[in-house]
């Protein structure tokens, strides 16, 4: 087992890096909460699977165990399932005591993240990722939140969890458009902290693909503590630094709401997100068009959009933007690269370049 630190004072924790280990995670658990007494698991019908392994490893460290089931995909991350997940919470006793263990990808996460950041004013949380999306970015910094009908993520919390427990061998059965939908928040590390990082990305394409535990290994670390290095810095997003991490989001998050949470996977509005930012920063002169064109290549060799979809509407996309975290006073600000491996946040643009680059001009 590797380790990452995140460190955060009173808050800091462990992220565990191991491959096919079905017994760590309950001494792992018990190391990072020895006072805690029961484990609320939350999972989907994709991964209560390894929810039931979990739990007996749980088991054998002391906890009791229940399970909560949500429904799978991105409509789960709701006021609805956020309050049917109280009432387990309340049928079971939870206190504060009580840890609350999310396995899944960034639904579940997020929404048990949430119930955990809220529920008797905060419960411990551990994170479980299961996709490859949520080992690299979700399960680490504590964001934790549920969709509005008006924007993603527009309630919720920081709750920074105990522990993240990541086991790649839970990648092996994860269908491949959730695979490469992953590799987009990995592509934007190379991008925005490590130029080396994204050339290894651009040399290792093959056996990224492939799923080679030692480059799964690699890719997972490095971005783990790319992240953690910023969080560590910015944990609440106060100082601007920590908002680097949203390169390519303000686009996203536009096509998620405006093309319907699910249409696209995260990723693939990132991918397509990023290449925007990137087109965006070109006609500001920020950037020569070489760094755009090498985004571009590599996410077309992980098979991950590169522009919006024809015939989403420009300016319901702008409205949103408008309403963007990163927005100030209606104006739209964003994340641009300035060379690969550094990107800064530029306010005031020009609506008109934005809309231009939208809609492949």
């Amino acid at each position: 087992m590797q380790t990452v630190r995140v460190n955060l004072g009173p808050r800091s924790y462990d992220i565990a890096l191991t491959t096919g280990d079905t017994t760590g995670i309950g001494p792992f658990t018990r190391a990072a909460l020895p006072k805690a007494k029961l484990a609320f698991v939350v999972a989907d019908a994709n991964t209560r699977p390894h929810a039931q392994v979990i739990e007996s490893s749980l088991q054998e460290a002391g906890f009791g165990t229940a399970i909560a089931k949500v429904p799978a995909g991105e409509e789960s991350k709701s006021q609805t399932e956020l309050s049917r997940l109280y009432d387990a919470m309340y049928d079971v006793a939870a206190d504060r005591s009580t840890v609350v263990v999310a396995v899944g990808g960034g639904v579940v996460g997020d929404l048990a993240g949430f119930a955990a950041a809220s529920y008797n004013r905060g419960l411990p949380l551990l994170m479980v990722p299961t996709t490859l999306l949520s080992m690299v970015d979700s399960s680490v910094g504590g964001k934790t939140g549920i969709n509005h009908a008006k924007g993603k993520n527009l309630i919720g919390a920081f709750h920074q969890p105990a522990g993240v427990w990541i086991d790649t061998a839970y990648l092996d059965t994860l269908p491949e458009r959730e695979f490469r939908s992953g590799l987009a928040e990995v592509v934007k590390y190379g991008v925005i902290l490590d130029v080396e990082f994204f050339a290894w990305l651009e040399a290792n394409v093959a056996s990224v693909i492939a799923r080679k535990p030692e480059s799964l290994i690699h890719l997972i670390r490095r971005s783990c503590q790319l992240k953690a290095d910023v969080v560590e810095k910015d944990e609440r997003e106060e100082t601007g630094l920590r908002a680097v991490l949203n390169y390519g989001h303000t686009f996203a998050h536009a096509f998620e709401t405006v093309g319907g949470y699910g249409a696209w996977l995260h990723g693939e509005a990132v991918a397509a997100g990023m290449v925007c930012a990137s087109r965006l920063a070109e006609k500001l002169g920020m950037i020569d068009a070489d760094i755009t064109r090498r985004q571009i290549a590599l996410l077309n060799e992980f098979s991950l959009p590169t522009a919006p979809r024809p015939g989403w509407d420009t300016d319901k996309l702008i409205a949103v933007m408008r309403r963007d975290k990163k927005s100030a006073a209606g104006k739209l600000r964003f994340i641009l690269p300035t060379r690969l491996g550094e990107v800064k946040l530029v306010g005031d643009i020009d609506e008109g370049l934005v809309r231009d680059v939208l809609e492949g001009r």
